[in-house]
């Protein structure tokens, strides 16, 4: 599956250093995993969490997921460690924490050649430097962070997020620029099923390609909202047949429950039925 078509509506963060919930995963419907080694990891059991996590991956057995490992950051006395411990590792990605310019971006790169980088966003000085950032040629993708965002802003969290709204586009423009996939936050709140399902539609309709999620049982939810419904995959392939029929008669546009259907249309169109052929693929 090519880095463009991978679908990444649940990525789930597993603390590194838990043994059992690193087997656990393997058999969860999450699209990603981030094997955490920063927030998740006491500094007193970073080195241990470090070596087992080194030995889950290695054994294997986590099928089509997306797999990334969110290292300490340069500033730790972990960071370096990490890195070194990863290389050569089948793995889909290092995420490196507190990602503030594309010159970040450039030290990993030079630090580790074999593995794709993704970028936490949650510093102010991040997502100001968002698009140099998403254009690094090294930069896979963006995780926002945004309880950190929050906190560095000196923000009041509200139910809509509109004290991070800035943030939160200015990144999702800077990695639709460049062609990298972005996913949102988490919820907090990992009860609370029906304030999941309203900040993932949130996310869904700012552009976002899924969310982050710190509990299995966020999974299902995230997993619905961020896939296509069987509504606008009928619509897609009624727009796609009326454009290809209108094409052949010669006319530029045509129409579908009243509304002008264009080129743009069909783009997106094809776009969510090959986001839901990729979805099959991995669920298969």
């Amino acid at each position: 599956m090519t880095q463009s078509m991978r679908p990444y509506r649940s990525v789930l963060y597993i603390p590194g250093s838990k043994d059992r919930a690193l087997d656990k995963a393997r058999g969860l419907p999450a699209d990603a995993i981030i094997f955490d080694l920063e927030d998740a990891v006491a500094p007193d059991a970073k080195d241990e969490a470090r070596a087992t996590l080194r030995a889950e991956l290695d054994k294997g057995g986590y099928g089509k997921r997306a797999r990334l490992v969110r290292i300490n950051g340069f500033d730790s006395p972990w960071g370096n460690a990490d890195i070194v411990a990863f290389r050569g590792a089948e793995i889909d990605g290092i995420l490196l924490p507190k990602v503030n310019s594309a010159l970040d971006i450039e030290t990993l790169a030079e630090m580790i050649s074999d593995v794709p980088i993704w970028a936490m966003m949650e510093t102010a000085s991040g997502v100001l430097n968002a698009k140099e950032i998403a254009a690094h040629p090294r930069l896979a993708g963006i995780v926002m962070g945004t309880n950190d965002l929050v906190k560095e802003l000196g923000a009041r969290p509200g139910p809509d997020r509109a004290e991070i709204q800035t943030a939160l586009q200015m990144s999702l423009i800077a990695a639709r620029a460049d062609g990298v996939p972005i996913v949102d936050g988490v919820y907090n709140a990992f009860q609370d099923d029906e304030g999941l399902w309203n900040e993932c539609e949130q996310g869904r309709r700012l552009g976002f390609d899924g969310k982050t999620l710190i509990h299995p049982a966020q999974l299902d939810i995230a997993n619905k909202v961020f896939a296509p419904s069987e509504a606008e995959l009928d619509l897609a392939r009624r727009q796609i047949a009326a454009f290809e029929e209108a094409e052949a008669a010669g006319e530029g546009v045509a129409v579908v429950d009243g509304k002008i259907v264009e080129n743009l249309h069909i783009v997106t169109a094809k776009a969510l039925i090959a986001k839901a052929d990729a979805i099959a693929e991995l669920e298969g």
